[in-house]
């Protein structure tokens, strides 16, 4: 199970929401550049960027800061927020992100998705699916849609589509554990690769997880569970480090 840690930008820094709500943000570092050299020092293998901004509006806001981490860490990094044209896809691979998230496109504009995978590898795109009790919601989890999950899964399937990240929203920043069974019944029915998200807080959860490897799940992105310490040793790490200035030559990260 490979463990995605997320860094969340919002108005250049990075913050972590409840349940989607901009008006329940906590501010934990200003510079997100920092938060990736953490979790690049704990070993992270793969990092998860939201712009939260552009989940909003459209525009990539926080690009040059997407931008300062891809070059200065030397793992593969996922976008997503507000990706809702090939311009803003190419725009993203091209400064080497490793795959982007279409979110609220794929339900509004689903031939975007169909386009995109004329010229990228399905390995590049992968599709977000945000839900709340069976149902995708988008822009900035603002707005409902007439689909069910795993209905979108399947549309995104058909067109190519090989991998789906699955947030469960009633669990997201919640603190509360991850929802086992509404996770379960959308891998089953999607049939894909699922890169599970949304709620997971603890070891026990992680092993839950663990239990639908067999169902496609087999990465998970973590977000506040991280940010509080709440894994074995996470507090040990950053007391250690809290002593220690982050000056940006982790050498070992750095691709130039």
């Amino acid at each position: 199970m490979l463990i995605i840690p997320a860094i969340d930008i919002k108005d250049g820094k990075c913050v972590r929401l409840t349940r989607g709500d901009f008006s329940q943000k906590k501010i934990y570092l200003d510079n997100p550049l920092d938060m990736a050299v953490i979790w690049r020092k704990q070993n992270a293998k793969m990092l998860h960027i939201v712009d939260l901004d552009a989940a909003l509006t459209g525009e990539m806001v926080n690009f040059e800061k997407i931008r300062e981490i891809v070059n200065n860490i030397d793992i593969p990094v996922q976008v997503g927020g507000g990706i809702r044209s090939i311009d803003a896809v190419k725009s993203y691979l091209d400064i080497g992100v490793g795959r982007v998230v279409i979110g609220s496109a794929a339900v509004t504009n689903p031939s975007l998705v169909a386009e995109l995978l004329k010229i990228y590898s399905p390995s590049q795109i992968v599709v977000g699916i945000d839900a709340e009790n069976g149902v995708p919601r988008i822009k900035g989890w603002l707005e409902s849609t007439h689909l069910k999950d795993f209905e979108l899964a399947l549309q995104m399937k058909e067109m190519g589509i090989e991998r789906v990240i699955y947030t469960d929203i009633s669990r997201d920043g919640m603190m509360q554990g991850f929802g086992y069974e509404t996770t379960k019944n959308f891998a089953e029915k999607a049939g894909m690769k699922i890169t599970a998200s949304g709620g997971v807080t603890n070891s026990d959860d992680m092993k839950k997880l663990n239990k639908l490897t067999p169902y496609g799940v087999d990465s998970v992105i973590i977000g506040k569970a991280l940010y509080e310490c709440n894994f074995p040793c996470q507090e040990l790490w950053y007391n250690f480090e809290e002593s220690m200035s982050l000056d940006h030559n982790f050498s070992t990260a750095r691709k130039k």
